[in-house]
């Protein structure tokens, strides 16, 4: 079961963090505002929903696999190893990350076929840009905290 697990969350995270590295390159590279409107609410809500099956997989299997490798008790406790310092840091950015994609996932659904405005659009963009960041962060994290187990 622990492999299934681990599988499960390396296929989603490659699904989120690629999906986030694919939005931004429309993004940086699509700069015609009729182009944008033309693709942005046509794969916007595919993408959307799919990056949140991906974040709801993350977050399971990550639970899961913190009981598999008994850290749940120690992360609380704070025992000061590698991996619980790691994996502390790892999930602070997750919920971070978390609270930005339900702010931008709200800004999506309100705004979706409508035009934003100025903040709408300077707090969707933003949000995008410190997932994406803060994701590639997190992946550190992960990389840190397997060569530890």
């Amino acid at each position: 079961m622990e492999q299934i697990t681990l599988h499960l969350h390396l296929f989603a995270a490659i699904a989120w963090i690629g999906g986030s590295i694919f939005m931004a390159m429309i993004g940086i590279f699509l700069r015609d505002k009729k182009a944008q409107q033309a693709v942005y609410p046509k794969i916007g809500p595919i993408f959307g929903y799919y990056q949140l099956v991906s974040l709801v997989i993350l977050l399971i299997t990550g639970t899961i696999m913190a009981q598999s490798f008994s850290l749940l008790a120690p992360l609380f406790n704070g025992d000061g190893s590698e991996v619980i310092n790691a994996l502390q840091k790892k999930l602070i950015l997750v919920a971070i990350v978390v609270v930005l994609t339900i702010i931008h996932f709200i800004i999506a659904i309100i705004t979706n076929d409508k035009e934003r405005t100025k903040v709408q659009h300077l707090i969707s963009r933003a949000s995008s840009l410190l997932i994406l960041l803060l994701n590639l962060w997190i992946l550190h994290y992960a990389i840190v905290i397997r060569e530890a187990l």
